[in-house]
This record gives C-alpha cells, structure tokens and sequence, in this order.
C-alpha cells in the first residue's frame, strides 16, 4: 500500500493519524522540511502545483521530471531516505489553459498529468473544478461535468503509470485525491465568502466522480482515491486567518466517517495548533501548507538583513539589500500580486512584503533576488554576535545558546522554517501522546 493509504487506514481505525502536505518548490524549504520529518521519523509529503512546475516549466521553469529529479537529490543531500519521500502533483488540471475551450485545455491537461505520473510522482490530485473558455461563466459547473473530466484524467494517468511500470517494476501505484469544491491555489478567499462545504455537496461529489469513474472502467483505480477537497471553513487573506472552527465543520466530518475516504484540507497555513490537531481528529487527515512555509523563510530573510545592516554598514562591505531587491523586482513584474493585494499605495506596499497571502514567493527564485540571498549569505558566513541574534530571531538564539543549532546562516534559515513544519507535526503527534 501507498504510505498515504496506510495513514488513512489507521486513521480509519481509530488511531490519532495523519500527514502535511508541503506545496513548495523553494529549496529551504524542502530541505527544512526534510530535515524535520526525518528528525521525527515522518515521511515527506512534497507537493508541486500545476502552474509552478508542468510540461512548459510552470513559474518555476521545471517540467515534472526535473522536478522529481532535484527533489532526490536534495533528500541525497540531506540524508533523507527515499522511500519516506512522496512526490505529490497539486491541482492537475486545466488550471493553467481556463482561457482556452475544453477542446484545447484538456488535452494540455491530460499531458500534464501524464508527465507527473509518468515521472514518478504518486499523490495525485485531479482538480477540473475551473470554468474553462467554453463553459457558461454564469452557471456553476456540475459535479457531472466536473467528474467525468476528472475521471477522463485519471484515465491518462492509469496510463501514464502502466508505462513507467514497464521502466520501473516496483513502481508505487498512484493514489487519487478527487472534489468539487476546491478552494483556489495559494488561498486567499475574502471572509464574507468563506463557508463550509455541506455534507450533501461532498457527498454528491463523491457519487458523481464514482459514475464517471465505473463509465470509463477505472475501478481500479476508484481504490485508490483515498480523499475529497473540500471546504471546512479555514482560509487567509493577505492580512487575516480564518480559524477551524470543528463545531461547524461537524456535519461534514461525519458524512465520511464510515466511507474508505478522508479529507484534504486546502489553506490551512497559519492556523494554530490546536486547530491542526482538531482538523486531523476530524477526519481531515491531509494538511496542505505552501505560503506559511515560504512566509517564515521571508521572516528570516529579513531578520538577518537587519542583523547584516548592523554588522556591516561601517564596513565599507556592500550589503545585500535584499528587501529593497525584492520590492523592485515585484515592482517591475506586478502580475503574481496586484490581483491580490488590495487598498491605497501603502497598504499595498505592506502586503508586498509582509502580506500572509505571501505572494513574495513567487519571486524568490529570480536572479536579482537570488543574487541578494546569495551575498546576504555570504555576508553573515561568520557566527552571528548571540545579542544580535535574541533580538531578531529569538527562538533560533533560545535553541543556539542551547546546544540545539549552530549559529550558522543555512542552519538559522533552515530552522526558522522548521517552526512552521512543528505546528504541522505538533498535530499529527499531540494525539498520540
């Protein structure tokens, strides 16, 4: 069985059970987060969305393979073993072609997600919840229209992995994550339209994908969808997070509570910990987190900028600037935040750089700004002074002064992101202690 599968079943039992999912393509945090779970004995559950990384590059300028491939080798890096490392696709779909007809969308969807299958990734979750150019904008798509694309997608990733199976003999059959309901990637929503996905939509959801998988003679592959995307009231704005609320998710829960499926929760970033543990008690046994994880390494960023401005401004050595190269590279290319950010030219400014929607993210991996990480890092190569380092990173100083780090850049960077992966951790253990 797929190691997800497993979490499921014994979630299913009654055992206290679930996993994280990282929706990142940064490499702090994927080595960050690798090296918490490995600390913990975890699997890592890393998860690449359709428009970051798909058979034209994405954002990230990876197709699936090379994707699958740096993954590796980070985990080679980092001493990770391999078979505790699930390579997940998120959102496969029509998600990047909406402005095209059915006709000419789902063939690059169905490219698409042969490529992650047939690459090696084995979570897959099939989204074709999105209007496309030919669909009425007025009219909510039905579950029919929804499932039977989605089962059509299935069909090419079965496949997809019946070619890799020729390659690789011990390939891991892929699972399947279906729903109809499915918030928007990277989150977002404004509160007023935030609600709770009813018992009846996710069940009529499931009935719906469940015909149009049987049509298409995937019944196989029907035992392996092992959760439904569905809305239990949690999300963040650029400046608010909508707190689980387990009372009026409690409908919902117990639609599934005797069905093989568990829940996927979209958007969980930010939410405290004793909600997390709540949503995994509740039956939502996969957490997806992305912005938080590249929010905290932004915090640490810029905690050691200031650190750097300190130490160095009277040295005549050229600093990195890197907030200011950040700003300026957000500046010239506004199209992965003005749709997001709201309110006059200072509340934009703000959300730029601290907003929780974090759409900073997507200009990490630019040149400017890596040439400023880089030089940020190499500034600060030499053991940062303990009263410089109480100030900006307290709990990074709390776990140095303790033996439990060393006062190294990497180290700083990679642990300020552990921070967010422990509430997710937090989660997963407290009810087993």
């Amino acid at each position: 069985m797929h190691l997800i599968q497993n979490i499921i079943a014994r979630h299913k039992s009654g055992y206290h059970a679930g996993i994280f999912s990282n929706c990142s393509a940064n490499e702090y945090v994927l080595r960050a987060v690798m090296r918490r779970c490995k600390a913990k004995g975890l699997p890592a559950l890393i998860e690449a969305t359709a428009n970051q990384v798909n058979q034209d590059g994405g954002y990230t300028g990876q197709t699936p393979k090379a994707f699958y491939d740096w993954c590796h080798a980070i985990a080679k890096r980092e001493g990770f073993d391999p078979s505790m490392l699930i390579l997940g696709g998120d959102h496969l779909g029509p998600l990047t072609w909406t402005h095209l007809n059915e006709t000419e969308a789902m063939p690059k969807a169905e490219r698409l997600i042969y490529e992650y299958v047939y690459a090696g990734f084995t979570k897959i979750h099939i989204d074709t919840s999105m209007h496309l150019a030919s669909d009425d904008p007025n009219q909510r798509l039905s579950d029919a229209v929804i499932a039977q694309r989605g089962a059509a997608l299935c069909a090419v990733a079965e496949q997809a992995f019946a070619d890799r199976k020729k390659e690789v003999p011990d390939a891991v059959s892929p699972i399947y994550v279906i729903g109809s309901e499915v918030p928007i990637p990277g989150g977002a929503l404004e509160q007023e339209t935030l609600g709770v996905t009813s018992s009846e939509s996710c069940l009529a959801t499931i009935s719906a994908f469940h015909q149009a998988f049987a049509e298409k003679g995937l019944c196989d592959a029907w035992k392996r969808v092992v959760a439904v995307v569905v809305q239990p009231g949690v999300e963040f704005s650029e400046d608010d997070v909508f707190v689980y609320n387990s009372e009026k998710a409690r409908t919902l829960c117990l639609s599934i509570k005797d069905q093989p499926f568990a829940f996927e929760g979209h958007s969980t970033d930010y939410q405290p910990r004793p909600a997390l543990y709540e949503m995994v008690r509740d039956g939502i046994v996969i957490l997806k987190v992305g912005p938080a994880l590249t929010f905290a390494l932004r915090e640490a960023l810029f905690a050691l900028e200031h650190i750097e401005k300190i130490l160095l401004q009277d040295r005549g050595i050229g600093l990195s600037g890197f907030a200011d190269v950040l700003e300026a590279a957000m500046l010239e290319n506004p199209g992965y935040w003005n749709k997001h950010y709201h309110g006059d030219d200072s509340k934009q400014r703000i959300n730029r750089a601290y907003g929780f929607s974090d759409r900073a993210r997507y200009y990490l991996n630019q040149p400017t700004v890596q040439e400023a990480i880089h030089r940020l890092v190499t500034n600060l190569e030499h053991p940062i002074p303990l009263p410089l380092l109480s100030q900006f990173m307290p709990i990074q100083y709390a776990r140095v002064r303790d033996g439990l780090i060393e006062n190294k850049i990497d180290n700083l960077i990679l642990d300020r992101i552990g921070d967010c992966a422990d509430d997710y951790i937090f989660a997963l253990e407290h009810g087993q202690e």
